[in-house]
């Protein structure tokens, strides 16, 4: 029953990375998580960096590809249920706007990172490492894929 529901779709979180402002609202949290960062005294500007990059990949990995389900109840019967935000987004159809925005934009704050961090060897590893583990999961081929059976249920 929905009773109440003002909404056209089935689910919102199909829709959601496309609507007005989450871009621009995306950036300016990640630039604003950057200057906190930066503000604080004892970091330098490679640890500012670097924490930029880590914390924002593993909030992205975390709300995008860990996350099962929605928030709140659709008439889908379910099917919603098993699938990770990723999955949900634009109805799980690759290479749309929306997908590619967030692909690319890792990838674009581990190229600032390693700029400012001068590739740094321990910074370098840190960053390749939180890169990948945003980056792998957003792969068309492991749509729906759970490897080793984590967050099968």
């Amino acid at each position: 029953m929905n009773v109440g529901v003002a909404h056209s779709e089935v689910n919102p979180n199909t829709r959601v990375m496309n609507s007005r402002g989450m871009w621009l609202t995306y950036a300016l949290g990640v630039g604003m998580l950057h200057i906190v960062l930066l503000s604080i005294p004892f970091f330098s500007v490679p640890v500012a960096w670097t924490l930029t990059n880590v914390i924002h990949n593993l909030g992205m990995y975390v709300f995008l590809h860990a996350v099962k389900g929605t928030p709140f109840e659709t008439p889908d019967q379910g099917k919603a249920r098993l699938l990770t935000h990723w999955e949900q987004v634009d109805y799980g159809v690759q290479f749309t706007s929306s997908r590619k925005f967030f692909t690319i934009a890792p990838i674009i704050l581990y190229f600032l990172t390693s700029f400012y961090t001068k590739y740094d060897p321990t910074h370098f590893i840190f960053n390749t490492a939180s890169l990948l583990t945003v980056l792998i999961p957003k792969l068309p081929q492991l749509h729906g894929v759970r490897i080793f059976g984590i967050n099968k249920y």
